[in-house]
């Protein structure tokens, strides 16, 4: 059996994700399985914790294509990281939440140990999200910035004391011009991110479309749109004095806006890819999530829900009926 090699990613700040990261590399070489890190992570982990110092090197010592998964211990950021890390290979990321929401993660650190036996032994389904290819041209048309987002790709004002104006393009179509503070881009993934908080919908991760949010846009028509992936959109930065911006990518990622510049956004080719160990209903994780309120449901069997709603398989739903249920 060809070895296995795990890469860990995790949040070196806090004492609770240190001691995860012991655990599972110690788990890992204990399964003969070879642990892997990033050189910044292993770096900052070792010095807390020094078993961690001879770990493997991502790139120095094992390239990215033969990664097989990524375990993360984190909160969406540290996730968000982990799919800059694997970008170029194939490996799904395992989300193990250390954080506070933990939107992304798969499970809780209370099942832990179990998950990892399961990344192991390659015990898990692979779900794959809508990325966003990015890039940036000035004012000549010159390339200067390529990317990807999982998240979102968003232009924004440079100054905090005035808008940016620009123009909205759609499959090379002008759609609309004006002042705002900026415009998310956002995935179906991003859209309870930042796309959300600026007023753009929740959009299911079986949905393949883009979000289009302006942010505090001074114009008519300025509400959110939701466009099929096989589109382009383009954000224009018009071609005046001060009219520079910036760009983030998944707020990791980052290109200054000179005046003139165009940030055009499409589906990538390579998806992200998650792994699952428990497929639920998406429904489930937003209830969870975000604690909404569910009291009073009575669901297909009439039974009252009067505290948090249970996580149900999507097949068990589907068996009881529920995919159709109005």
């Amino acid at each position: 059996m060809t070895e296995r090699r795990i890469l860990v990613v995790a949040h070196a700040h806090r004492d609770d994700t240190v001691e995860a990261a012991v655990r599972v590399v110690m788990a890992l070489r204990e399964s003969g399985a070879e642990p892997v890190m990033d050189r910044d992570d292993r770096a900052a982990l070792s010095d807390v914790a020094p078993v961690l110092a001879d770990v493997a090197v991502l790139a120095d010592d094992v390239p990215v294509e033969r990664i097989d998964v990524a375990i993360v211990l984190g909160g969406d950021g540290t996730i968000l990281r982990a799919a800059e890390l694997v970008r170029g290979g194939t490996a799904p990321i395992l989300g193990i939440n250390m954080g506070h929401v933990g939107f992304l993660a798969e499970i809780e650190r209370d099942n832990m140990d179990a998950a990892v036996a399961r990344a192991i032994a390659g015990d898990f389904e692979v779900e794959e999200r809508l990325a966003l290819a990015v890039k940036v041209r000035d004012a000549t048309g010159s390339v200067i910035f390529e990317s990807f987002a999982l998240n979102e790709a968003t232009v924004e004002k440079d100054s905090p004391g005035r808008m940016i104006e620009v123009v909205l393009e759609v499959d090379r179509r002008p759609l609309s011009s004006f002042g705002a503070d900026g415009v998310v881009i956002a995935t179906p993934t991003g859209s309870t991110a930042y796309a959300f908080s600026a007023g753009g919908p929740v959009v299911w991760p079986t949905v393949q479309a883009m979000t289009v949010v302006p942010l505090s846009a001074h114009a008519l028509f300025a509400r959110p749109l939701v466009v099929g992936p096989e589109h382009a959109v383009a954000v224009e930065l018009q071609n005046s004095i001060g009219a520079s911006g910036v760009l983030w990518c998944d707020g990791r990622r980052t290109c200054d806006l000179p005046a003139g510049s165009r940030v055009s956004v499409r589906r990538s080719d390579a998806p992200v890819r998650l792994a699952r160990l428990h497929p639920a209903a998406f429904t489930d994780r937003l209830v969870r999530k975000f604690q909404l309120p569910v009291q009073g449901w009575r669901g297909p069997t009439g039974t009252m829900m009067t505290t948090a709603v249970s996580v149900i398989p999507m097949a068990d739903a589907a068996a009881e009926g529920m995919m159709e249920d109005t």
